[in-house]
């Protein structure tokens, strides 16, 4: 019998019994001061493959998401985000609530992108009755869509030209770099770089 793939969410995952043996064996240190070798060389190497300076391991991909978030705004900023992303939709307004930082949620076109009059159009302007508006977020892969990476590279280009930041929430980021791979030729891990390389955040 072929086993059942429950792909309702990554939180349904159960890990393998090698992945329990790895994780029991794991070295492990004091992560406060830098000390827990695992965590450690992971951040290392995801920002090396992803061509960061640095990486940031957090426990949940709601927290990764926050984190950026907040990481790029100031109270009373605002970031433009898809009505149908998950760091608007689904994780409890944590932006809001911690950081007092106001979404303006855009319309998801049926491929997960966000038009790109529409990212123009809800940039504020330079008005003390307005919100800051001071990052773009996006979702890569969206309800099973890979945003097109021409269509990446004009969201940004248009973000960075109005002084936004861009974040990623990317936790499906691999999904992404592999089907891109199949339609390029290129490698997973270099469509993964060239992805990670058009925002200044990503969490995955």
């Amino acid at each position: 019998m072929n086993p059942t793939v429950d792909l309702r969410s990554d939180t349904v995952t159960q890990p393998t019994a090698a992945m329990r043996a790895a994780m029991m064996a794991a070295p492990l240190g004091d992560d406060v001061y830098g000390e827990d070798p695992s965590v450690n060389a992971l951040q290392d190497k995801l920002a090396d493959m992803l061509g960061f300076e640095a990486a940031l391991f957090v426990a949940t991909g709601t927290q990764g998401n926050l984190c950026a978030i907040l990481g790029h705004c100031e109270r009373g900023d605002e970031y433009i985000v898809g009505q149908m992303a998950h760091c608007y939709r689904w994780e409890g307004g944590g932006a809001a609530v911690f950081g007092s930082v106001q979404p303006q949620p855009l319309n998801n076109l049926p491929d997960g992108t966000l038009a790109l009059d529409d990212i123009a159009g809800a940039i504020k302007p330079d008005d003390t009755h307005f919100a800051v508006t001071r990052l773009l977020a996006l979702e890569n892969t969206w309800g099973g869509h890979v945003l097109p990476f021409d269509y990446l590279q004009q969201a940004t280009a248009l973000a960075r030209k109005r002084g936004l930041l861009r974040h990623l929430d990317g936790a499906r980021l691999f999904n992404a770099a592999v089907a891109q791979a199949a339609r390029t030729g290129s490698e997973p891990r270099t469509e993964a770089r060239r992805i990670a390389q058009c925002l200044s955040l990503i969490h995955i």
